[in-house]
């Protein structure tokens, strides 16, 4: 069985993608028989604020001809405020214009964005109130729950951290997160996005929130390994990294 190539766009003061996605594929070739490889290519982007990234933004195509030169079986965008600062909705419309630079490579791969999985992946789970933690400035976050909830959510409690540089983003200890949920309201909600942004490392900390709060936890990263692993069409499983991906919600493993 050949190894899966996985492609990400990557803004380039990113440090957690490439750490977290290949740690939750490795933890699933223990269990599962597929085997993967990471591909990388990188947008300019240093302070996590709208000029930036929209700059940043329009260098994703360029990523997406790079990645589809190496023929990547699927390529994942990883930044969701990036997405979000575009517009409502404005997941669907690069998703569909990456796909098809990748068509016009004749290296055609499916694209997932890291704000497409997350907003997906509420909806796969059937949760309509949500807690959610960014580590972004306040304007940010609030331009990240005006998108979340015009996708038919309710963020009910929030918390931005205010980390300007992305590269201390990448810095911030997950192991202060299960303190910062324990003083939010989290009684009321269906699901705490611990993570709503691919640069703020979690996935160390998502299964003692889940025991913490009794809540299903999902990431950005954890919602983009499960879009990615549905469009290869195979298992979204991988032990250890959070209700979504226990397989009570993988497609295969429902037929």
């Amino acid at each position: 069985m050949k190894p899966y190539r996985i492609g990400q766009i990557v803004p380039s003061s990113n440090t957690t993608m490439e750490t977290e996605i290949p740690a939750m594929l490795r933890l699933r070739e223990q269990v599962l028989p597929e085997r993967f490889t990471f591909h990388s290519a990188r947008m300019r982007m240093k302070h996590v604020k709208k000029e930036e990234l929209a700059a940043m933004d329009a260098e994703s195509d360029r990523c997406a001809l790079e990645l589809s030169d190496a023929r990547v079986d699927v390529l994942g965008y990883a930044c969701l405020v990036a997405i979000m600062a575009m517009g409502r909705g404005y997941h669907r419309q690069s998703q569909a214009r990456l796909g098809e630079a990748t068509v016009s490579n004749q290296g055609a791969a499916p694209v997932v964005t890291s704000a497409g999985a997350l907003v997906d992946a509420l909806k796969v789970m059937g949760v309509k109130r949500i807690a959610l933690v960014a580590p972004y400035m306040v304007p940010l976050t609030e331009l990240v729950i005006d998108y979340i909830q015009n996708e038919g959510f309710e963020v009910s409690d929030w918390r931005a951290l205010e980390i300007p540089d992305n590269l201390e983003v990448g810095r911030h200890d997950p192991s202060k997160l299960p303190g910062i949920v324990a003083g939010m309201k989290t009684d009321d909600v269906d699901a705490i996005v611990l993570s709503a942004c691919v640069q703020m490392p979690s996935l160390p900390a998502i299964a003692q929130v889940e025991a913490l709060t009794g809540k299903p936890v999902v990431t950005a990263a954890v919602a983009t390994t499960y879009a990615m692993l549905g469009a290869l069409g195979i298992e979204q499983v991988v032990p250890g990294a959070g209700a979504l991906l226990s397989g009570r919600y993988s497609k295969k493993a429902l037929g």
